[in-house]
């Protein structure tokens, strides 16, 4: 029995199943179509598991709450033992995970069943899916822009029917970023409420974190309380909700104090359309009974790029290092992309003093924003400064990427550093991804919502950023406007390839 994943959500194909009106390789079937179908004019899956999610149908399935359901794993962080895992980069081509991540064993133990893995930029560095390896993701909307990223491939599988939902991770928008290119809800949950082991304690100084993409609050609410929770050696973990948080999706938000803002905060414009989409967010919030406010954060933009930026570079030269661990031999300039190999050679010339500097000035910006979110219950903001771009857009001219090819080979980081590359790439990359950063800093939870379209027909999400830990509200609010401005109808139109 074929299923339209385009009409039904997650927990809808698992209610499916535990009525027997489908089975859980009928589930599995459909996916696998769908991808043969739509994946080669998309890109979005760059492994296949087919066999082996065929199997799994066949024993016994644990009896979670998407028992039968296929999903794909972003090929970044999330292990699965026994299958490749690339990170976008060709450091790892053909590198075998040896055991399942924690977040993986939570998925299987929720009943999904995994169908591949998806695509993502090396590293998950950049905000756009176009990894020298795996190549260009293209967005179902419009195949000419970007997905987003990194969690691009996972965002067009699911805004294209691939799968119901498909894992994500999120650095510096990496859910929220492809959401609101893809059309999905999006969520970054608060810091630690997820695990990272057991091959992590955390991810970029915490800033990382990772769940899922979806085309439905309740879906994203009902896998979060299927996966969140410490594990074992974890660091530090998120306060427990007071209760499940599939029940907030069922409860009113209330009335609500929310600030809102139009202006750029990390970046220097923001396009109209994103303006518009604020706007209008702002009037449906205002009648559905909201305090609404035209108030923001104070952030020094420049220095918050800067240390946000220090603190990635660093974590990315240690990564290196752990990978050359990982694959057993020394990793070269060839090993990965250009823009990585400069970014690294400037993390190795940070010093000590330097990063530690870094992420104080982080923490410090932490504790002013905490300070506003005592006024406000919620803030939002566009998520991006401008609609998806062309692709290739963000990527270095021919004459910067030359320049660092060679100054890498030389392994001339202080000349990288005093060329001012780490305060070129800020203002590129924070020009666009204006919004999103700041959350992964304080680690509070934000979600991308669906709910504008421009005209040229390319969705553009709304930001909304909640108190720390505090999930419970965002998705009260989310599934509000679910119902008063419903997105589900809304669905790509891909041609078969």
């Amino acid at each position: 029995m074929a299923i339209d994943f385009l009409q039904h959500d997650a927990l809808g194909i698992a209610e499916l199943v535990r009525r027997r009106e489908i089975s859980p390789r009928d589930a599995v079937l459909s996916s696998i179509s769908r991808i043969e179908a739509v994946n080669p004019r998309l890109n979005a899956v760059v492994h296949r598991m087919f066999e082996r999610a065929l199997s799994d149908t066949e024993g016994p399935i644990p009896d979670g709450p998407f028992r039968g359901v296929p999903f794909l794993l972003k090929d970044l962080i999330s292990w699965y033992e026994g299958e490749p895992i690339t990170s976008g980069s060709r450091l790892f081509k053909g590198w075998i995970a040896p055991h399942d991540s924690e977040m993986t064993r939570r998925y299987k133990q929720a009943g999904l069943i995994v169908v591949g893995k998806t695509n993502t930029p090396e590293f998950g560095l950049v905000p756009f899916t176009e990894s020298e390896l795996l190549g260009i993701c293209r967005n179902p909307w419009n195949t000419d822009v970007t997905t987003g990223g990194s969690s691009g491939g996972s965002a067009a599988a699911v805004a294209s029917g691939m799968v119901p939902m498909a894992g994500g991770g999120d650095g510096g928008g990496s859910i929220r970023i492809p959401a609101s290119c893809c059309g999905l809800f999006g969520l970054k949950p608060t810091r630690g409420r997820t695990p990272t082991g057991p091959a992590q304690g955390e991810l970029w100084r915490g800033a990382t974190v990772e769940h899922v993409l979806t085309r439905s609050v309740r879906d994203s609410a009902a896998m979060l309380d299927a996966v969140s929770g410490p594990d074992v050696g974890a660091p530090y973990y998120a306060p427990p909700p007071a209760r499940p948080f599939i029940d907030e999706v069922r409860t009113p938000p209330g009335r609500l104090r929310i600030a809102f803002t139009i202006e750029p905060m990390l970046g220097q414009t923001v396009h109209p359309d994103c303006v518009k989409s604020v706007i209008d967010a702002a009037r449906l919030l205002e009648s559905l009974g909201h305090d609404i406010v035209e108030d923001t954060f104070d952030i020094d933009r420049e220095a918050f790029n800067e240390a946000f930026l220090t603190v990635v570079s660093c974590e990315l030269a240690a990564d290196l290092d752990d990978a050359a661990t990982m694959v057993r031999r020394t990793v070269k300039r060839d090993d990965v992309e250009v823009s990585t190999w400069a970014l690294a050679l400037i993390g190795r010339s940070i010093s000590g003093p330097d990063y530690s500097a870094a992420v104080r000035y982080l923490q410090r910006t932490s504790r002013r924003i905490g300070e506003f979110f005592e006024r406000y219950a919620v803030h939002i903001s566009p998520v991006l400064a401008a609609p998806p771009f062309p692709h290739g857009a963000l990527q270095p001219p021919p004459s910067e990427r030359t320049a660092m090819s060679i100054l890498g080979a030389l392994r001339a980081s202080r000349v990288l550093k005093a060329m001012g590359a780490l305060e070129r790439a800020a203002s590129t990359v924070f020009e666009w991804m204006s919004f999103t950063p700041v959350a992964n800093a304080t680690g509070q939870p934000a979600m991308s919502v669906p709910l504008s379209w421009n005209a040229a027909g390319l969705p553009i999400g709304v930001h909304f950023t909640g108190r720390y830990a505090d999930e419970a509200t965002l998705f009260r609010l989310a599934s509000e406007l679910e119902l008063a401005a419903p997105w589900r109808e809304k669905k790509p139109v891909i041609r078969d390839s």
